[in-house]
């Protein structure tokens, strides 16, 4: 496989695909008809410079998917709102989409770090070991994610949102393999794909779990300052082994990647035709998957 370099996420009823700067989303309306909606990543002077340093690119990368992923959320979502809200100006709409994205990331920590963190202080009556707390915390995190992931995959509205994850996987498996863009070769492609938003949260828990060991500060409430602090470092670490991963068909990487393309068949589904031909609408928006061919 060549790896195309586009990546992108589901929303309601649609589909986001992002090519470099560009990204477009592509929403199935009530009516039936597939709207595409086009927009460029604007991102200051300083970011432009480091977007391409390892571990760094990987903290930008990581808020653009944050601040993206949000933005195109809420403007699918608003295809399907039941009642017509009053307008929103365009200052007011970035704040609350800021408002939004900083709770998301709260939440997050909380949940994923601290939650973690203060049940596996329960074990320190039982041992002293500092490098043993961190393993514990590691596993209690793994097994909270795991839950979480799980917990949401049986609620309905996510089950068809994990269609188009497998929708979105299946159009950029079906260019990566030289196939043409069409509903049949995507629906015979793989719905798994190496550089999925999943496989990259499982390696956030699992390099977590490493980075974390080598704290060994005696005061907990230090142990914990430097746990959040080392958090961009950590999502730095998972997207250098991500995006080797979706470039590389060496055999320890293709190993490494095993786990999380496990855990890819709670959070992808198989799509339907419609969603495949909406996924096929985002990706052709922002990709010009003809001439990729022809280079393949």
């Amino acid at each position: 496989m060549k790896p195309s370099y586009i990546g992108g996420q589901a929303v309601l009823e649609g589909v986001m695909m992002k090519n470099k700067n560009t990204y477009a989303v592509a929403v199935r309306k009530p009516d039936g008809e597939i709207t595409v909606d086009v927009k460029n990543v604007k991102r200051g002077k300083i970011v432009e410079a480091v977007k391409n340093i390892p571990i760094l690119r990987g903290v930008v990368n990581f808020v653009d998917s944050l601040v993206i992923g949000m933005s195109t959320l809420t403007y699918s979502a608003s295809f399907y709102e039941e009642e017509e809200e009053k307008p929103v100006s365009e200052k007011k709409e970035k704040f609350m989409m800021g408002m939004t994205v900083l709770f998301s990331i709260v939440l997050a920590v909380a949940i994923f770090m601290l939650l973690p963190y203060g049940l596996s202080l329960f074990f320190g009556r039982f041992t002293d070991s500092v490098v043993l707390l961190s393993l514990i915390e590691g596993i209690i995190r793994l097994i909270i994610f795991l839950l979480y992931v799980w917990g949401i995959s049986l609620m309905e509205d996510i089950r068809r949102v994990y269609m188009y994850h497998g929708a979105e996987h299946k159009c950029i498996n079906c260019i990566e393999s030289g196939l043409e863009l069409n509903v049949e070769n995507v629906r015979k492609s793989s719905r798994m794909h190496k550089r999925c938003g999943t496989s990259f949260l499982l390696f956030v828990m699992i390099v977590s779990i490493i980075v974390f060991s080598f704290i060994t500060a005696p005061s907990p409430v230090l142990r914990l300052v430097l746990r959040l602090l080392l958090i961009p470092l950590v999502a730095g670490i998972s997207y250098e082994i991500i995006r080797l991963a979706g470039r590389s068909e060496n055999r320890i990487v293709s190993l490494i990647s095993k786990p999380g393309l496990c855990l890819q068949h709670l959070t992808t589904r198989e799509p339907e035709d419609d969603m495949i031909e909406v996924g096929i609408a985002s990706v052709e928006a922002v990709f010009d998957w003809k001439k990729f061919l022809e280079e393949f």
